[in-house]
Order: structure tokens, then C-alpha cells, then sequence
């Protein structure tokens, strides 16, 4: 398999993790994760595709990832002289294909000189320590460190509508006005040093607006510290409510709005993005369980004004509505199907539209829609225009060259959480 340096790094890394919180064995150490795997094809003599386009909640994601993906956490919680600690750290793999670790042996049955197709890349998504209980501020959560952090998402688009994840340091868990107020500041964690930038976050979450509803509110101050790097300003309202209509389910509504460097899910922007770029957002995305019927859907509305800085705008207008459900025969086994349609419209050339549709008996640990593991047998089928291929590159949408605006896939997949 061929071998990459950071692979090594990572490795070493998580060895010496496991190592540290083993020898604290006081307290056991928590494993956790996710990931996705399993084959697919696509008809016609052409590799597996996968279909959507470019854009935040653009691609409806069941029987529709053509990659490998896994997260894996280890963390151990411990208590010295009143303050509880805990250390976490979570590697992932990447892979954009099936052929992770695979090595081409040729007719000699020996590995090809320059022929390994492992495509797959080790990382680390978090490295963090917190402690909570601290005497000058007992009830106050400190961090510092890489993180996940602050996140929202529809799962059925792999869609984080906020997400204030990165490198930094914070205090949240603040007990002020009825809800929760977090503070955290964050620099750029970008392979290219010559353009830093820096971060604040402000959320205030857990505020009770009406009897199972819930208001958050986050603010995200952003700057690029560099010569041409700029500043920016976002805001996001987001409001949980539970049991609606009484479906058993969660409906969560975001109303974004960001300018400048910032981005639309409180996150850095383009850090030389000046105040003339700017986005505004609504999300809708209710969530249902009634007896053995459950699922998920999403209307989103997106538009994006792009200023180049030399007088020239371009307004880009995206849509995109869809929903998944699932349907128990029995505890064990359901079928699930979703449907989607996403439009891009640019004024200044043609919109683009793709249609998408999957079909997936399943089986899982439950009937509920989010029981998992799952493993999946399913067959997509998708119909887009000229100018969504246009608009993927010179080998479009399935990425062939081939000119085609439909196409069917198939395979198998495992979904789980742990």
C-alpha cells in the first residue's frame, strides 16, 4: 500500500494518545465515532457517480456518496482537586473511491511499479482538552484545542448550517439572561500561512420562546490578517421546536445572513472578501416519527451577491427541496426512499437543475428513521441540464466526459454512529 508521511504522523500521534489516557486507567477511556462504507457502480460502462451540485445542501446524500469516510474518538474524562478534565482525540479517513488500500499486482501477481490506487488520507479532525470547575468560575466549561464546535446540520444533505469548528479556545456552558452563552475566539487553520485570519463567536442557545420551542443565536466576527485581508460579520437565528404538529419529530429553522470574510455557517469566509460579498439563507427542515413512518426533509433557500471588488457583481440564486423517509415492515427491516430537486441560478449565465431519486430496503437495529447501524441495498436514479454539466468542469457532472444529463447507480452501504 503506498505510504503517506502524514500517515506516519497520525499514527505516532494516536499511539501516543492511547498511550497518555491508558495510563490514567482511574477512569476508562470512551470510543466513539462514525463512518460510511460499502460498493456501488453505475450503468453504462462507467465509473460510480454520485450527483448534486456545487454548493451547501446542494446533494442529497442516500445511495448518493461515492467516497469512504470514518471518524474515530477516543477521549477520557478525569477529576483532579474538584476540576473535571477531559482529553479527546479523533483521527478520520478519507477515501474518494472504493479502492482504499488496494494495490494493482499486475499479471505477475506483483505490485506495478507506480500503480497503487490507495487513495485514502489520514487526519485529525480534533485535539482538545476541557475542564469544568474551575474556583473562579465553577460552573464554566474551558477549552483549547482543535474542535468540532457549535454545530447544526440536516443530515439528509451532510449539511452543517452552523458550524463554528477550528482551531481555538473558549468557555461556554454560562448561565446568563435563561440560556447558554458561549464565547469562543479562533485563528485560520489553512495550509497557507502567508493569509491568516481570526474569529470570534458568540452563541446564546437554550433560550425558551414557546412551550417544546428553543432560540439560538450566533454572531461571528471575522479578519483576515494580511495585507488585502478583510473584515466580516455574520448572524444566524436558529429556532428548535419539538414534537411539531405533533410528529413526534424536531423542526429547526435558521435565518442567516453573513458579509464580507465571514461564511454563512459562522464560520471564515473568503478572508479577502470584501463587504460588498454577501449571503443570506433560509433553512426549513422538519424531522417526523409516527408510528413506524419517519423522516427527514428540507426547503432551502440561498442568495449570494459575489462583488469582485472592481465593480462587477454577480447575484447567485439556489433552491434546493427535498426529504427522506422510511417505512418499517417489521423491527428490523424498512424501506426508505428520497427525492430531491436543486436549482442554481447566476445571472450571468443559465441555471442550473438536477433531479434526483433513491430507492433503499434496509436493515437496521430499530424501525425509527434514525436507528442505526444501517446496511443498504439501493438504486439512484438522477436527470440534470447542460448547464449543471457546464458548471461541474470539463467532464460534468459524472465526471466522464461523456456529455450525458441522466444516470443511474447502484450499490450497498453501512451507516453507522457509535
Amino acid at each position: 500500500m503506498k505510504t503517506f508521511p502524514h500517515r506516519q504522523t497520525v499514527l505516532a500521534l494516536a499511539a501516543a494518545a492511547a498511550s497518555v489516557l491508558s495510563a490514567t486507567s482511574a477512569q476508562a477511556v470512551d470510543w466513539g465515532g462514525y463512518f460510511r462504507t460499502g460498493p456501488g457502480a453505475t450503468s453504462k460502462d462507467s465509473s460510480r457517480a454520485c450527483y448534486g451540485l456545487g454548493g451547501e445542501g446542494m446533494k442529497y446524500r442516500l445511495g448518493n456518496e461515492c467516497d469512504f469516510y470514518g471518524e474515530f474518538l477516543l477521549s477520557q474524562g478525569f477529576k483532579a482537586d474538584g476540576v473535571e478534565y477531559k482529553a479527546a482525540l479523533m483521527t478520520n479517513l478519507y477515501s474518494n473511491g472504493t479502492d482504499t488500500g488496494a494495490v494493482d499486482r499486475g499479471l505477475s501477481g506483483q505490485p506495478a511499479t507506480n500503480q497503487s490506487l490507495d487513495h485514502s488520507k489520514l487526519g485529525i479532525n480534533q485535539m482538545y482538552v476541557e475542564g469544568k470547575g474551575y474556583d473562579i468560575a465553577p460552573n464554566t466549561n474551558f477549552w483549547i484545542g482543535k474542535r468540532f464546535y457549535g454545530r447544526a446540520d440536516v443530515h439528509i444533505v451532510d449539511t452543517f448550517f452552523v458550524n463554528l469548528s477550528g482551531v481555538g479556545a473558549g468557555a461556554d456552558s454560562m448561565d446568563v439572561g435563561g440560556g447558554k452563552l458561549a464565547i469562543a475566539a479562533f485563528r485560520s487553520d489553512s495550509a497557507d500561512s502567508t493569509k491568516p485570519g481570526s474569529r470570534v463567536n458568540v452563541d446564546f442557545s437554550e433560550l425558551v420562546v414557546n412551550p417544546g420551542g428553543k432560540l439560538r443565536i450566533v454572531g461571528t466576527i471575522t479578519k483576515g490578517d494580511f495585507t488585502d485581508g478583510k473584515n466580516g460579520f455574520g448572524l444566524t437565528a436558529q429556532h428548535n421546536q419539538d414534537n411539531a404538529l405533533g410528529l413526534g419529530g424536531t423542526n429547526i429553522l435558521w435565518v442567516q445572513y453573513a458579509q464580507g470574510s465571514a461564511g454563512l455557517n459562522g464560520n471564515f469566509g473568503n478572508l479577502g472578501a470584501n463587504s460588498g460579498n454577501k449571503s443570506y439563507r433560509i433553512v426549513e427542515s422538519p424531522g417526523w416519527q409516527v408510528g413506524p413512518f419517519g423522516g427527514q426533509g428540507m426547503v432551502m433557500f440561498q442568495h449570494d451577491k459575489l462583488d469582485d471588488g472592481l465593480g462587477n457583481t454577480t447575484n447567485v440564486k439556489s433552491v434546493s427541496v427535498g426529504g427522506r423517509g422510511s417505512y418499517a415492515l417489521t423491527k428490523n427491516f424498512k424501506l426508505v426512499a428520497e427525492a430531491a430537486y436543486v436549482q442554481k441560478k447566476p445571472d450571468d449565465s443559465d441555471t442550473q437543475k438536477l433531479a434526483k431519486f433513491t430507492f433503499a430496503p434496509t436493515l437496521a437495529t430499530g424501525p425509527g428513521f434514525w436507528n442505526r447501524p444501517e446496511l443498504r441495498l439501493y438504486v439512484t436514479t438522477a436527470k440534470w441540464n447542460n448547464a449543471a454539466n457546464a458548471a461541474s468542469g470539463a467532464n460534468g457532472l459524472t465526471g466522464n466526459a461523456d456529455g450525458k444529463t441522466k444516470g443511474t447507480s447502484y450499490g450497498a452501504q453501512a451507516e453507522i454512529w457509535f
